[in-house]
């Protein structure tokens, strides 16, 4: 339940950041489908079962999450990369990072966050959750808990699936200079050869749907420089609306 209701919260704390920051009105989820930002829920799950040990005073909460956040984040990324072969973030251009998936700022920031989130956010989130517990039964509400981890289970499998068919045509049409291209190449004969397969994957992961999903999405260059799919992409736009703010 927690990482369901901090993965919804996250995603909308992300797609505000992305208007403030960048004017535009643009997808921050995790997942193919639903609005759910699977970084803040597992973070926020992590913190609640290992920052207990650091809840003593505030320094020792902001030394946790220092500590905690960074790592989760790490391999939130490594994760990624050798999985799903995208990079989702990419700190390299900022000082003190380790291999582009986490630097200092962001690190201070998880510090900051697990103080505020465990003296203030999470005891509301405690008390919110209690009173809903008194208006609906637990039965139900295990229920709808099971069904929502269910559907993140299976929607999360299908993200990983998407996530590969879509690198692989990228880098089959765009003859992009990646590690494993062979073994890509391979993959594209005997996925995209299939006209079934083809034009399933077409019809539900095509480039408009997971460029609009997926903003940001990026992998790495044989040669490390980062390769950014919104440029491989056509005249789609990698967001939903832009904003015009007066200067």
């Amino acid at each position: 339940m927690y990482f369901i209701v901090y993965s919804f919260a996250g995603y909308i704390v992300e797609v505000l950041f992305s208007i403030v920051t960048k004017g535009t009105l643009e997808s921050r989820q995790s997942f193919l489908y639903g609005p759910f930002s699977g970084i803040y829920g597992l973070g926020a799950v992590v913190m609640i079962v290992f920052l207990q040990y650091f809840n003593k005073d505030n320094n020792r909460l902001f030394i946790g999450g220092f500590i905690v956040g960074s790592i989760v984040e790490y391999l939130v990324s490594l994760f990624a990369e050798i999985f799903l072969h995208v990079k989702w973030w990419d700190y390299s251009d900022k000082p003190l990072n380790i291999n582009g998936r986490i630097c200092v700022y962001f690190s201070i920031f998880w510090g900051f966050l697990a103080v505020y989130f465990m003296s203030y956010i999470h005891p509301k989130i405690e008390r919110l959750i209690e009173k809903i517990k008194k208006k609906i039964s637990l039965n139900k509400l295990k229920i709808i808990t099971v069904i929502m981890t269910a559907f993140l289970v299976l929607d999360g499998l299908l993200t990983g699936y998407a996530l590969e068919m879509f690198l692989i045509r990228k880098v089959h049409e765009n003859n992009l200079d990646v590690n494993n291209k062979e073994i890509i190449e391979q993959k594209y004969e005997k996925i995209y050869g299939n006209e079934e397969h083809a034009n399933f994957i077409y019809t539900f992961f095509n480039d408009k749907k997971m460029i609009k999903t997926f903003p940001n999405l990026k992998t790495i260059a044989k040669d490390g420089s980062i390769i950014y799919f919104d440029m491989y992409v056509g005249d789609i736009t990698p967001y939903y609306y832009k904003f015009k703010f007066k200067e």
